[in-house]
């Protein structure tokens, strides 16, 4: 049975439900740093990049939830399962995919075995890959801010009826929620979604195509949203950042930038030795970026190299 019992609440449709658990991660004195284990990775490479990760000290493994490669919620679980302190983040869980109630179980299961140890992350996803599945919706940042409002609620310990739009819910509430208040982050790009992350997530995270002016920007649309919403707690930013390293490293960046189509983009990823690096991540964390990710290039000839380069040599030369 749960260890404590579970507050009703009604939803109408639009009904913005903004409940008061937010965990501030960290100071802003401190830059948070990360990596992404990139799921073009087959899944059996994850345990030895975890562990690689874990005792080289690195803060932060991220994973993603791209269509058609590996599921978020499996993979996190077994991250968290075979490493000790690493914190594991789902960056992200395409909303479309998912109903709420299967979200907000999978996450309470995470922060209930790992506690403190888990960051899970919900967004829009890629359209055309939801168009695949059958899941695009009409109305993307609709469905964003009811799947954020339920699943911040359900975490919270709630019971929920909510008959909105997207996310109909009848009397639903978690028989494990967690045990401590957990945050909820979104994705966004767009300033409409930026601003609805403000005003309805507890974190927001941004892609790699995010230059230290795009931040600054960012932070603008999420405080406009938190004002909006009477909101005026922390809210902590977590930002991607495109990095090679080693011999080739010029030219893997320059790949990756073509294929994304960002060759044209100024002060968006990085390539070069720890100082080039930790100079990129300064500049991102200058602008407002609470949390840098280091996201290595598809063709990253040693992921479990790269996650000790991050811990080892990186790492220090950010404050």
């Amino acid at each position: 049975m749960p260890s404590r019992a579970p507050r009703c609440r009604q939803l109408s449709v639009g009904q913005n439900l903004l409940s008061p658990h937010v965990l501030p991660t960290r100071k802003r004195s401190m830059t948070g740093l990360g990596v992404v284990f990139r799921p073009q990775l087959p899944p059996e490479r994850l345990r030895a990049v975890a562990r690689a990760a874990d005792e080289a000290g690195l803060e932060e493994l991220w994973l993603w939830e791209d269509c058609f490669r590996e599921g978020g919620m499996a993979t996190a679980a077994a991250a968290l399962a075979w490493t000790e302190r690493v914190r594991v983040g789902v960056g992200l869980l395409p909303v479309p995919l998912r109903n709420v109630a299967l979200t907000a179980m999978e996450a309470a299961s995470l922060h209930r075995m790992f506690p403190g140890r888990a960051t899970v992350v919900v967004g829009h996803g890629v359209q055309d890959w939801m168009g695949q599945v059958g899941a695009r919706p009409a109305s993307p940042l609709t469905l964003l801010g009811e799947h954020l409002d339920a699943l911040r609620a359900l975490l919270g310990g709630e019971r929920l009826t909510v008959r909105g739009r997207y996310v109909s819910l009848d009397d639903v509430a978690l028989d494990w929620p967690p045990q401590q208040a957990v945050p909820v982050f979104a994705g966004a790009t767009g300033p409409r979604t930026l601003r609805l992350s403000g005003a309805r997530a507890d974190g927001t995270v941004l892609t790699a195509a995010t230059s230290p002016d795009g931040v600054r920007q960012a932070r603008q649309l999420i405080e406009e949203g938190q004002k909006d919403s009477g909101r005026g707690e922390q809210h902590p930013v977590v930002v991607y950042l495109l990095a090679a390293t080693g011999p080739d490293a010029g030219a893997r960046l320059r790949a990756e930038l073509a294929d994304e189509g960002l060759e044209s983009s100024t002060d968006v990823g990085v390539a070069g030795d720890a100082d080039t690096v930790a100079a990129a991540v300064r500049r991102l964390a200058e602008a407002g970026a609470d949390t840098v990710v280091l996201q290595p290039t598809a063709g990253e000839p040693d992921p479990e190299a790269f996650v000790r380069f991050a811990a080892e040599e990186v790492r220090p030369l950010v404050p």
